[in-house]
């Protein structure tokens, strides 16, 4: 892998490998684009085939924090982490994130990371014990503490705004959804789709989710036969790449109208989202509706959190998501390519900005 070509092809700004032998700590963090403010996104904790996945996922990763940051009017850059875990080496967890807290330190600010897939709150105390520079732990002043359900709740608002678009109405009652992933944000977006009224089918690739899932009256069906049924919306809520050249043909073939889910990255190709243009569906871009916990974390900066005023900000994902879909109707072009054009223009206007002398530049950290 030619990591420099990489990094030029996106203008990523800084990549960063990190290894305390100690501890285990292996850990690569990705900085892309500052121009907003510093870069914030989670952390990672991640079983990776091999350290090229690991790279690619992370530069992937970063580049979405950038726009789902800067569409979502929020003063942060993007960035990410991933620390690539070893099943077959037992850790300390708490040595191991203290280690990594060490690093994210020594980035004197740069990056502010915050939980992930594979980490929690627990993790982000470890962290918090070595720098300033995280979110969402339950240990410091002001923190708002786990980010999933605003994150969830950004999904099911811009759900809504997807439905309007494909249905002439935002109501889910009496809609088949089929929610992929039910962890800590697919169960709780199920739970609020049930409450409107709206038929739930869930699938996860782990047995405990479904049978909480099923407990809250979710169909189960399985990963391999999940698009055998008649489905309204499909909302992928694990891992990224759901949408595919497999999959956009068993999509098609189950009716589906509406994609509107949690996971980073779900177009596997962009030409995906090309198809699924063709195809009629409406597809709310991912980092636009995913945005909801990175809102919450981002609040923190605003002098402690307030939770009344973050749930204000995750409820505008419904109008970004409109927006959206005004660029793609304007510019005749997919959804997916109308979302960057909305986070583009703003990182471009504040870029633009830059030219002017500031002795001391204010930012989100010295608010």
């Amino acid at each position: 892998m030619e990591i420099f070509k990489s990094l030029e092809e996106h203008d990523y700004e800084q990549m960063i490998f990190m290894q305390d032998k100690e501890t285990g700590l292996k850990a690569i963090t990705c900085i892309h684009d500052t121009t907003l403010g510093p870069g914030l996104g989670g952390t990672r904790y991640w079983t990776y085939e091999n350290e090229e996945d690991a790279i690619e996922d992370v530069l992937r990763l970063a580049r979405g924090m950038t726009y789902k940051n800067a569409a979502s009017g929020l003063p942060i850059g993007g960035a990410k982490t991933v620390i690539l875990k070893d099943p077959k080496n037992q850790v300390s967890k708490e040595a191991m994130f203290r280690a990594f807290g060490r690093f994210v330190e020594g980035l004197n600010g740069r990056y502010i990371t915050a939980a992930d897939v594979g980490t929690t709150e627990v993790e982000m105390d470890y962290i918090y014990q070595e720098t300033n520079y995280v979110a969402g732990t339950g240990l410091k002043p002001g923190t708002s503490g786990n980010p999933s359900p605003s994150t969830a709740h950004g999904v099911y608002v811009g759900m809504k705004a997807a439905a309007k678009k494909a249905f002439g109405s935002d109501s889910l009652q009496g809609k088949s959804i089929l929610v992929e992933g039910v962890g800590k944000v697919g169960y709780l977006l199920a739970e609020a789709a049930i409450k409107e009224g709206a038929k739930v089918y869930a699938t996860d690739i782990f047995e405990r989710p479904k049978e909480r899932a099923r407990e809250l009256g979710c169909e189960i069906v399985e990963a391999e036969s999940m698009f055998d049924i008649k489905i309204d919306i499909y909302a992928p809520c694990a891992l990224g790449a759901s949408i595919n050249d497999e999959s956009l043909k068993k999509i098609e073939k189950a009716g589906i109208k509406v994609i509107a889910g949690a996971a980073n990255n779900q177009l596997a190709e962009t030409r995906h989202g090309d198809k699924l243009d063709e195809m009629g569906i409406v597809y709310a871009p991912d980092y636009i509706l995913n945005a909801g916990g990175v809102i919450q974390v981002a609040d923190e900066f605003n002098g402690g959190y307030n939770a009344e005023r973050a749930r204000k900000s995750v409820n505008r994902i419904y109008d970004q998501i409109e927006k959206v879909f005004k660029i793609a109707e304007r510019d005749g072009i997919p959804t997916y390519k109308a979302a960057d054009i909305l986070a583009e223009e703003r990182i471009t206007a504040v870029r633009n900005t830059k030219s002017i002398f500031a002795r001391d530049s204010k930012s989100i950290l010295n608010r």
